[in-house]
């Protein structure tokens, strides 16, 4: 077999692009080539294809040249993480075939061939053999062949059990099996697909429908983590829209189906459906659809965080509201757009959300008015970082900075944290300083640290904040600080601070060898090199090897200490 060396001559793929591209999973890739793992490679343009043996036979598939390469292959890894081994195997194998493979040593070439001197019958013959072994054929052949001697009633029975038959999970599919189930379902929407434009568009419609409905029990079922369940939603949506236009229903009577289902769904499959399907509504759909929607908000109570009775209906509140603003919008009302905000202030944030809509509309007095309501409201509770801010920016543009600071000591005072200090500080400037490290000292005085905390890690980050790295240091040494603060105070302030920065990074590295991971072992590494500049060489070397006297048994960090 061809060495990397000879392949390098004269790539077809560039082999430092290759490495990059893949990273850690470059070596595995060049020893499954070394292997002969990589079969039935076939070199053409515009794309390489091949299947590579490992644990299991994964398809590749690689297009471009040179450091333009893109591709895909059937294993999990490249779909979670990109450009995988079977990826760089079958570039390295291609680049050692010397780029184009035509003519005889062509598997297609050969194969198409054949196949053009075949009759049709010998053909038939061999597709149906072929298909009877395997599964992904038959079922693609039943989907195309739908349509044969089939009159409406038939064909859309055909492709309801074929969208039974994708869409049936029998039982749970894990993430690894979700790529092929999802390309299952793909095909059956594809067949689906070709009917929205044409006379048969109402099959399409309601098969659309149909799909919608199954995908969305099927997520039960599903590991979805990678969207293929939600991507496929939304390609049913979209035909089901296409179908629609193609074959429009009766206004009145789809506006109330599209209604009840986006008021049903519990996925969103159809939200915002009266934007969506506004050209297929028309002008009396759409009021259809306008009148069943402003009837239900009215039955709906309003509501006010005051109570704080229990939230129900939440749901119902946000969606009804957001149909009916579509509406208002379109008329122009500013005053009935505020006025529906303002039914349902049950939160923080439906505060927020209303003044935030009041002052892009102009309306900063009213905008002020219900975030001032909102803090008053809400005061008992965790501060909403959010209506916090919008507050704060109104009162600063009305001239009222001092209740600006105010708002902004009192939510740090609440429930402390660096962002609210940089909020506090930004306005205050320099009293905010003191005033809040003396909060924070009296703070980490009396609270106990615990297993996953420190009190007197927001002291540290607020003196690094200022960079007062002296400050820092004499607070974690009055009152000590989490491992995580010190070491990022030891980071920040090892020019300034080597002697105390030094001593935290040795307690790291003990910590990281101690761990016995690949990764602890490199950032230990790291941080052995980066003592060499905080400590003279005679220390770093008495120090190094006791590192090796005391980890000598782990092989693998002594291999980064040499």
């Amino acid at each position: 077999m061809a060495d990397l060396k000879s392949a390098r001559t004269a790539p077809r793929f560039d082999v430092a692009t290759l490495e990059n591209l893949a990273g850690a999973g470059f070596a595995r890739g060049e020893a499954y080539w070394r292997e002969g793992r990589v079969r039935r490679l076939v070199c053409a343009e515009p794309r390489v294809t091949a299947v590579v043996e490992g644990g299991q036979a994964y398809r590749v598939t690689l297009a471009g040249a040179g450091q333009e390469i893109s591709g895909d292959c059937e294993c999990p890894a490249a779909e979670s993480f990109g450009f995988c081994k079977h990826m760089v195997a079958t570039a390295l194998a291609a680049n050692a075939a010397g780029g184009d493979v035509s003519g005889a040593e062509n598997p297609l070439a050969r194969i198409r061939a054949y196949l053009q001197a075949s009759s049709v019958d010998a053909l038939v013959a061999l597709i149906l053999e072929t298909a009877e072994r395997d599964e992904a054929l038959m079922r693609h052949l039943d989907l195309a062949s739908a349509s044969v001697g089939a009159d409406d009633a038939t064909l859309e029975e055909r492709l309801r059990a074929a969208l039974d038959d994708a869409i049936e999970s029998r039982g749970y599919v894990g993430y690894s099996q979700a790529r092929d189930w999802a390309a299952g379902v793909d095909e059956a929407l594809d067949a689906i697909e070709e009917l929205s434009d044409g006379p048969r568009a109402a099959i399409g419609l309601r098969l659309a429908e149909y799909a919608i409905g199954a995908l969305e029990k099927a997520l039960n079922s599903i590991d979805d983590s990678s969207g293929h369940c939600g991507g496929l939603i939304e390609r049913a949506a979209d035909i089901h829209l296409a179908s629609a236009r193609a074959a429009p229903p009766q206004r009145v009577a789809f506006a109330r189906e599209l209604f009840a289902r986006e008021m049903a769904s519990d996925h969103d499959a159809w939200f915002g459906a009266a934007r969506r399907y506004a050209d297929v509504l028309g002008d009396v759909g759409l009021a259809e659809y306008r009148r069943l929607a402003e009837d239900a908000w009215a039955k709906l109570p309003a509501r006010s965080g005051r109570s704080r009775e229990p939230i129900r209906d939440g749901d119902a509140y946000r969606r009804l509201s957001g149909i009916v603003d579509f509406f208002v919008e379109r008329d122009g009302n500013v005053d009935a757009r505020i006025a529906l905000r303002a039914k349902n202030l049950s939160s923080s944030w439906s505060y927020c959300d209303l003044a935030e809509f009041c002052r892009k509309a102009g309306r900063a007095t009213e905008a002020l008015h219900w975030a001032e309501e909102g803090l008053w409201t809400f005061e008992d509770e965790r501060p909403d970082a959010r209506l916090v801010d919008v507050a704060i920016a109104l009162m600063t543009e009305a001239g009222r900075k001092a209740d600006a600071i105010t708002v902004a000591r009192s939510t740090f005072e609440k429930e402390p944290s660096l962002s609210a200090y940089r909020r506090w500080r930004k306005l205050a400037g320099e009293a905010a300083r003191e005033t809040a490290v003396a909060l924070l000292e009296t703070r980490a005085r009396k609270a106990q640290p615990t297993a996953w905390s420190h009190s007197g890690d927001l002291l540290i980050d607020v003196l690094m904040e200022e960079m007062d790295w002296t400050a820092a240091w004499r607070a974690v040494a009055r009152g000590g600080a989490s491992p995580d603060a010190q070491m990022r105070l030891a980071r920040a302030s090892d020019r300034a601070h080597p002697q105390e920065a030094a001593e935290v990074f040795r307690r790291e590295v003990d910590r990281l060898v101690e761990g016995g991971t690949a990764g602890g072992y490199e950032e230990a590494a790291k941080l052995v090199k980066r003592m060499a500049a905080l400590q003279s060489m005679t220390t770093q070397a008495a120090w190094v090897a006791q590192l090796k006297t005391r980890f000598a048994r782990k092989r693998n960090f002594m291999k980064l200490l040499t």
